[in-house]
């Protein structure tokens, strides 16, 4: 990678996260310390306002924004081939934010690249078992929960048929055992609870803040799946 294509690369990094470190940068684009410094430096010379913050690390000024990015054929084609993984890995919300996301994609391309898009479109199929026909649409309302850390009021549906009603705190989304799990602190049950979304059968983010202020990460709950990752 060339030091222009370098450097439009962490300015890209830098506007989808709040931070990063210049660690995170080094490994990312395969460089020293030294040379992020550097490359973090030449953004600031040409007037780009990267900024930092001690232990959290290089962000940029709130109101900068880049504009509208272009992509090239192989960058198209990966997300492409993603939209196919989503149709059968997702929920109805999750396929439709990303066929939305992928439509302004294909906006910004040139009409000879939006030909070769739709032609591969035809060549490539995704056989997905029954049992990951996911008909609900709790994906994007669980995640936007877990964003802003507020309570969620779901119904969920026993073993025996009995549906209970729950308050829970999101701390995650696993999917593991062909579904998807909605990892949270349940306060019926005053314990972390594991609620498979094909068992809810209703969903509600109530706008209320979390009553519990400390969490486990989910990354240590996933060690207590019964599953070999």
């Amino acid at each position: 990678m060339n030091r222009i294509d370098r450097l439009f690369g962490i300015l890209t990094l830098l506007q989808s996260k709040k931070y990063i470190t210049a660690e995170k940068i080094a490994e990312r684009f395969d460089m020293s310390i030294r040379t992020v410094y550097r490359d973090i430096k030449a953004l600031g010379e040409q007037g780009i306002p990267v900024s930092f913050e001690q232990h959290k690390g290089y962000y940029l000024v709130q109101g900068y924004f880049l504009p509208p990015v272009s992509f090239n054929m192989d960058e198209a084609n990966a997300m492409l081939l993603v939209e196919s993984l989503v149709n059968g890995f997702a929920d109805n919300s999750i396929r439709n934010h990303y066929s939305s996301a992928l439509t302004k994609v294909k906006a910004v391309l040139k009409t000879s690249q939006k030909e070769k898009l739709e032609t591969l479109n035809q060549h490539i199929k995704l056989q997905i078992p029954e049992r990951l026909n996911f008909n609900f649409g709790y994906l994007s309302l669980i995640q936007h929960a877990i964003g802003e850390k507020n309570l969620i009021e779901l119904g969920y549906k026993n073993n025996k048929e009995e549906v209970s009603k729950r308050e829970v705190e999101p701390i995650g989304l696993i999917f593991y055992a062909f579904s998807w799990h909605l990892i949270a602190w349940c306060h019926y049950r005053n314990e972390y609870r594991d609620f498979n979304l094909t068992r809810i059968t209703c969903l509600k983010n109530l706008g209320i803040p979390f009553r519990k202020t400390q969490h486990m990460p989910l990354s240590d709950y996933m060690h207590l799946l019964p599953v070999n990752y």
